[in-house]
């Protein structure tokens, strides 16, 4: 389905819970096809929520067209138009680093629209340890171009025994990121636009149940942006994952589902 140019999908039990995922600078809705098909050991997300997929506008099956500036709130703004396409009032927000941003301007700004927050390995301002990493992604795809750009990927997202483990999966991905590539001017935006985020002074405001999500082990993004969150985010609680990187999510896709359902039936 197709809403002001944004793709979007819906999964689930219909008259569930609205569950809202988001991922990060990548933007597709297929980054969390691996915690939707958790069906095992009763960590099936789909059995009492309505899930809401979609990919960030810029990538993926949305429209690729940006803006000459694009910020967060924009990209909350989309959040919210895939929201009201579905007919979805107030949704738990599910958001993974620009996801995860998205979803605190989210409720921020449109705290009746969101029931509770899951920020996996996001931050409230700039950290100039993932502005490097930022720094360095950009100049790969500047000077050596898309495909030397998708093979250093993996080397922020996952840790190096998963790297080693999964070689012959990340290469198949490569390729598919490849023929699917944004383009060089849509990372440049989208990656302005997290560096120039910065919610810092607003956390105090969050009013939503939070849960805050870091792993430990996180190459792109340091773990104490996660804990600051959940420092001052009132009532927030906080869980580390021991491992699994900055996408842990896709790493150890059991307990990262055991996390959010835990704290969804709380």
């Amino acid at each position: 389905m197709q809403t002001a140019g944004i793709y979007y999908e819906e999964l689930g039990t219909p008259a569930g819970a609205p569950l809202l995922f988001s991922a990060g600078l990548g933007g597709s809705g297929n980054y969390w096809r691996i915690n939707i098909d958790q069906s095992d050991q009763g960590l099936d997300l789909t059995e009492e929520h309505r899930i809401l997929l979609y990919d960030h506008r810029g990538t993926g099956r949305s429209d690729r067209a940006l803006p000459q500036h694009v910020s967060v709130d924009d990209m909350a703004d989309d959040m919210l138009a895939v929201m009201d396409a579905a007919g979805v009032a107030k949704a738990n927000l599910v958001g993974h680093a620009a996801g995860a941003v998205a979803a605190l301007s989210m409720a921020v700004r449109y705290p009746d629209r969101v029931q509770a927050l899951f920020l996996v390995n996001g931050w409230s301002r700039a950290d100039p340890h993932f502005l490097r990493c930022f720094d360095a992604r950009l100049a790969l795809l500047r000077d050596s171009g898309p495909r030397a750009y998708v093979r250093a990927q993996p080397l922020f997202l996952y840790p190096p025994d998963w790297i080693s483990d999964h070689a012959d999966q990340l290469a198949a991905d490569d390729e598919m990121h490849l023929a699917h590539f944004a383009g060089a001017d849509i990372y440049e935006k989208r990656i302005a636009a997290l560096a120039a985020f910065d919610i810092d002074d607003r956390l105090g405001e969050i009013s939503v149940p939070t849960l805050v999500i870091t792993s430990t082990d996180d190459m792109l993004v340091p773990p104490k942006c996660g804990r600051h969150l959940a420092a001052h985010i009132p009532g927030a609680q906080l869980v580390e994952m021991s491992w699994g990187g900055h996408a842990c999510n896709v790493t150890d896709p059991e307990t990262f589902n055991r996390i959010v359902l835990d704290f969804l039936r709380s």
